[in-house]
C-alpha cells in the first residue's frame, strides 16, 4: 500500500471540506433566514488548510454602519472594528494583499485580542476579497503559519484565492439580500426588513413557551408631509425622511427594531415593552421630533408626527396587529395630528 504524501494528505483535507461545502449549499433549507454561517464556517477552514494557518477568520466590510466584523472565526469570536483600521482595513484601503511576520513590530496590528486572550500572534495574511464587479467587500485573514517560515505573499495568496473566490461569491449573495431589505434613501429597514425580523427574531419571543414576552409597536407619520413636497419640493421632502429617520436611530434603543414602512409612515417594534411603556417611548420621540429642526440648504423646516400604539396580541396575525395599530394612528390624526393614541 502506497503511504501518502503530505501533497496527497493536504488534497484529502481540501476535498473534504469542499465536499461539505456542496453539501451544505446543495441544501434544501426550510429557513428562509439562512445567512450562510455554516458555509462561512467551511470557506474560513478552506482557507486556513489551504494556508497552513493556526487561525484564520473571514471579514465583512459593512459599509453601511462603517464597520469591518468577522462573520466566520477559528479560534476567536466576532470581532468589531472601525473600517479603516488594523491590517484588514489597510488591505482594503490598498486594495491588495498583506504579509506581516514579524505583527508586534507593524503599526497597522491591533494586539488587543492577544492581551485580552493570551495568544501569541507571529504571522499575518490578510487578502482583501472583491464582488463581480471588482468593489472589495471584504478579506480574508490568516494567523500564523504553522510551519514557523511565515507567509509566502506570493505562494500563499495563491492558495489562498479559492477560498477568497468562492467567499466573494457567497458575501456579495448576502449583500444583495441585505440590500433589498433596506431602504436606499433613509437606509433605515423596510417592508421586507420588518417582516425578515419578525419572522426571525420577535414572533419566536412570542412563540416561546418558557418565557413571558411583552412586545408591543408603534406606526406613525409625518403631519402634512404633502404639504411639506407641495410647498419646498420633493428634494426637501427626502431631507425631512432622512431627519427622522436620524432621530428615530439616536433615540431608539439597540434591541428596537426601526422600519420605514412606506412613504412617511414609519414602524417601532419594541421588544421587551408593555403597551404603557411603548407609549411613553412614543411620546419621546413625538417631543423629539416636533423640538427638532430638519435643516435642508436655506430652510429650516418644522415637522410633526402622530403615533398609534398597540401591544402585539400573538394570537392575531402581525398585519392584525398592525391594522389595530394603525387605526390609533387614524384616530391621532383625526384628533388633530401631533400625538400619541394607545
Amino acid at each position: 500500500m502506497k503511504l501518502k504524501t503530505a501533497s496527497d494528505v493536504l488534497l484529502d483535507q481540501i476535498f473534504n471540506i469542499t465536499q461539505e461545502l456542496y453539501a451544505e449549499m446543495s441544501k434544501t433549507d426550510d429557513d428562509p433566514e439562512n445567512d450562510h454561517a455554516a458555509i462561512y464556517r467551511l470557506l474560513t477552514d478552506l482557507g486556513r488548510t489551504l494556508v497552513d494557518a493556526d487561525r484564520a477568520s473571514f471579514w465583512k466590510w459593512d459599509k453601511r454602519n462603517h464597520t469591518l466584523w468577522t462573520t466566520a472565526a477559528v479560534g476567536a469570536g466576532r470581532i468589531t472594528i472601525p473600517e479603516g483600521t488594523g491590517l484588514v482595513g489597510k488591505a482594503l484601503a490598498e486594495k491588495r494583499a498583506i504579509v506581516t511576520n514579524d505583527p508586534y513590530n507593524c503599526p497597522d496590528f491591533n494586539s488587543d485580542v492577544d492581551k485580552r486572550t493570551g495568544y501569541v500572534t507571529k504571522s499575518i495574511l490578510v487578502m482583501p476579497i472583491s464582488d463581480c464587479k471588482g468593489e472589495f467587500i471584504g478579506a480574508y485573514q490568516a494567523i500564523n503559519k504553522l510551519s514557523d517560515t511565515g507567509f509566502d505573499l506570493k505562494e500563499d495568496t495563491r492558495r489562498l484565492s479559492l477560498a477568497a473566490f468562492i467567499c466573494g461569491i457567497t458575501l456579495e449573495s448576502d449583500s444583495f439580500l441585505d440590500d433589498s431589505r433596506h431602504d436606499k434613501l433613509t437606509e433605515l429597514k423596510n417592508r421586507m426588513g420588518f417582516y425578515s425580523d419578525y419572522t426571525k427574531n420577535y414572533e419566536k419571543m412570542l412563540l416561546d413557551t418558557n418565557k413571558l414576552c411583552n412586545i408591543s409597536l408603534f406606526i406613525c407619520d409625518i403631519d402634512h408631509f404633502k404639504r411639506v413636497n407641495d410647498t419646498y419640493g420633493h428634494n426637501a421632502g427626502d431631507a425631512v425622511l432622512r431627519h427622522v429617520a436620524d432621530n428615530f436611530r439616536k433615540n431608539c434603543r439597540s434591541c428596537d427594531g426601526v422600519y420605514r414602512w412606506g412613504g412617511e409612515e414609519f414602524i417601532v417594534i419594541l421588544p421587551d415593552t408593555d403597551i404603557e411603556m411603548a407609549a411613553e417611548a412614543a411620546e419621546r420621540l413625538r417631543l423629539c421630533i416636533m423640538d427638532s429642526v430638519c435643516h435642508y440648504e436655506d430652510l429650516d423646516i418644522k415637522v410633526t408626527m402622530s403615533f398609534g400604539v398597540t401591544d402585539i396580541d400573538p394570537a392575531l396575525s402581525i398585519e392584525e396587529n398592525i391594522k389595530i395599530a394603525d387605526d390609533k394612528l387614524y384616530s391621532a390624526k383625526e384628533g388633530g395630528r401631533n400625538r400619541v393614541i394607545y
